[in-house]
Protein backbone atom coordinates (compact mmCIF):
# COMPACT_ATOMS: atom_id res chain seq x y z
CA UNK A 1 0.00 0.00 0.00
CA UNK A 2 1.34 3.30 -0.97
CA UNK A 3 1.21 6.01 1.86
CA UNK A 4 0.71 9.55 1.42
CA UNK A 5 3.08 11.69 2.83
CA UNK A 6 1.39 12.43 5.93
CA UNK A 7 0.57 9.20 6.61
CA UNK A 8 4.32 8.17 6.17
CA UNK A 9 6.10 10.58 8.37
CA UNK A 10 3.73 9.93 11.11
CA UNK A 11 4.45 6.24 10.96
CA UNK A 12 7.90 7.54 11.12
CA UNK A 13 7.64 9.55 13.80
CA UNK A 14 5.95 6.87 16.08
CA UNK A 15 8.45 3.73 14.74
CA UNK A 16 11.21 5.89 15.77
CA UNK A 17 10.33 8.17 18.60
CA UNK A 18 7.02 7.57 19.62
CA UNK A 19 8.26 6.95 23.73
CA UNK A 20 10.08 10.04 23.61
CA UNK A 21 7.33 12.11 24.43
CA UNK A 22 5.78 15.13 22.04
CA UNK A 23 9.50 17.01 21.78
CA UNK A 24 10.89 13.65 21.08
CA UNK A 25 9.41 13.22 18.26
CA UNK A 26 9.11 16.71 17.01
CA UNK A 27 12.74 16.49 17.26
CA UNK A 28 12.70 13.57 14.88
CA UNK A 29 10.47 15.07 12.88
CA UNK A 30 12.35 18.43 12.30
CA UNK A 31 15.47 16.23 11.30
CA UNK A 32 13.52 15.27 8.30
CA UNK A 33 12.16 18.56 7.45
CA UNK A 34 16.04 19.50 8.41
CA UNK A 35 17.24 17.27 5.64
CA UNK A 36 14.85 18.64 3.16
CA UNK A 37 15.74 21.76 3.19
CA UNK A 38 19.58 21.37 3.47
CA UNK A 39 20.70 23.63 0.70
CA UNK A 40 23.98 21.65 -0.37
CA UNK A 41 25.55 18.18 0.35
CA UNK A 42 24.16 14.58 0.52
CA UNK A 43 20.52 15.56 1.73
CA UNK A 44 20.20 17.91 -0.96
CA UNK A 45 20.86 15.93 -4.03
CA UNK A 46 18.04 13.24 -2.01
CA UNK A 47 15.51 15.56 -1.98
CA UNK A 48 15.73 17.36 -5.42
CA UNK A 49 15.30 21.04 -3.23
CA UNK A 50 12.92 19.81 -0.75
CA UNK A 51 11.23 16.69 -1.21
CA UNK A 52 10.47 14.63 2.57
CA UNK A 53 9.29 11.34 0.91
CA UNK A 54 13.01 11.31 -0.40
CA UNK A 55 14.90 11.75 2.65
CA UNK A 56 11.94 9.73 4.68
CA UNK A 57 12.79 7.02 1.75
CA UNK A 58 16.38 7.12 1.06
CA UNK A 59 18.18 4.00 1.96
CA UNK A 60 19.79 3.13 4.79
CA UNK A 61 18.57 6.09 7.12
CA UNK A 62 15.85 4.89 8.97
CA UNK A 63 15.59 1.30 10.65
CA UNK A 64 12.12 2.14 11.02
CA UNK A 65 11.90 2.18 7.38
CA UNK A 66 13.15 -1.35 6.60
CA UNK A 67 11.32 -4.88 6.87
CA UNK A 68 14.30 -6.68 7.90
CA UNK A 69 17.79 -5.64 9.76
CA UNK A 70 21.11 -8.36 9.31
CA UNK A 71 18.90 -10.45 7.44
CA UNK A 72 16.04 -10.68 10.17
CA UNK A 73 12.75 -9.59 10.20
CA UNK A 74 12.19 -5.95 11.50
CA UNK A 75 8.78 -5.65 13.64
CA UNK A 76 9.36 -2.21 14.56
CA UNK A 77 8.72 -1.08 10.88
CA UNK A 78 6.67 1.69 9.44
CA UNK A 79 4.20 -0.82 8.09
CA UNK A 80 3.53 -2.26 11.59
CA UNK A 81 2.84 1.14 12.54
CA UNK A 82 -0.87 2.17 14.04
CA UNK A 83 -0.31 6.34 14.32
CA UNK A 84 -2.36 8.13 16.36
CA UNK A 85 -4.03 11.92 16.63
CA UNK A 86 -0.68 13.19 18.03
CA UNK A 87 1.40 11.52 15.51
CA UNK A 88 -0.63 12.73 12.13
CA UNK A 89 -0.71 16.60 14.24
CA UNK A 90 3.34 16.10 14.75
CA UNK A 91 3.13 15.73 10.91
CA UNK A 92 1.46 18.38 9.98
CA UNK A 93 3.07 20.64 12.11
CA UNK A 94 6.86 19.43 10.03
CA UNK A 95 4.90 19.37 6.59
CA UNK A 96 4.41 22.86 7.45
CA UNK A 97 7.81 24.14 7.55
CA UNK A 98 7.74 23.88 11.88
CA UNK A 99 11.21 22.44 13.05
CA UNK A 100 11.69 22.49 17.14
CA UNK A 101 14.79 25.41 18.10
CA UNK A 102 16.29 22.44 20.44
CA UNK A 103 17.69 20.57 17.53
CA UNK A 104 18.75 23.60 16.01
CA UNK A 105 19.81 22.71 12.22
CA UNK A 106 20.61 19.22 13.18
CA UNK A 107 20.77 16.19 10.04
CA UNK A 108 21.35 13.40 12.45
CA UNK A 109 20.17 11.76 15.22
CA UNK A 110 21.26 8.87 17.39
CA UNK A 111 20.12 6.87 20.32
CA UNK A 112 23.07 5.54 22.21
CA UNK A 113 21.48 3.80 24.97
CA UNK A 114 23.39 4.96 27.57
CA UNK A 115 23.65 8.69 29.24
CA UNK A 116 26.24 9.94 27.01
CA UNK A 117 26.38 11.09 23.26
CA UNK A 118 29.33 10.43 20.95
CA UNK A 119 30.76 13.85 20.03
CA UNK A 120 30.85 13.11 16.24
CA UNK A 121 27.73 11.20 14.64
CA UNK A 122 27.92 9.81 11.98
CA UNK A 123 31.25 7.75 12.13
CA UNK A 124 33.80 9.91 9.98
CA UNK A 125 32.88 13.24 11.40
CA UNK A 126 30.30 14.84 9.21
CA UNK A 127 27.87 15.44 12.17
CA UNK A 128 28.66 17.23 15.68
CA UNK A 129 26.88 16.66 18.71
CA UNK A 130 24.07 19.84 19.34
CA UNK A 131 21.97 18.51 21.65
CA UNK A 132 19.80 15.59 23.19
CA UNK A 133 16.40 15.49 23.60
CA UNK A 134 15.07 12.97 25.87
CA UNK A 135 16.78 9.44 24.31
CA UNK A 136 18.08 10.64 21.29
CA UNK A 137 21.50 12.51 20.92
CA UNK A 138 20.82 15.66 17.74
CA UNK A 139 23.69 16.26 15.37
CA UNK A 140 24.73 19.93 13.27
CA UNK A 141 26.74 19.37 9.90
CA UNK A 142 30.69 19.59 9.76
CA UNK A 143 32.17 21.13 7.27
CA UNK A 144 32.99 17.28 6.17
CA UNK A 145 29.58 17.05 5.50
CA UNK A 146 29.43 18.91 2.86
CA UNK A 147 31.51 16.90 0.81
CA UNK A 148 28.80 14.15 0.63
Amino acid sequence: MAYTDRELLARLIQCEAGGEGEDGMRAVASVIVNRARVPYGEFFRVSQGGDVRSIMEQQGQFVCMRDSVNGRYNPQNVWNMDPEDIHYEIADWALAGNTLNAVGESLFFFNPYSEECPTYFPPGGIGVLFNRVNNHCFYTPTQKYATT
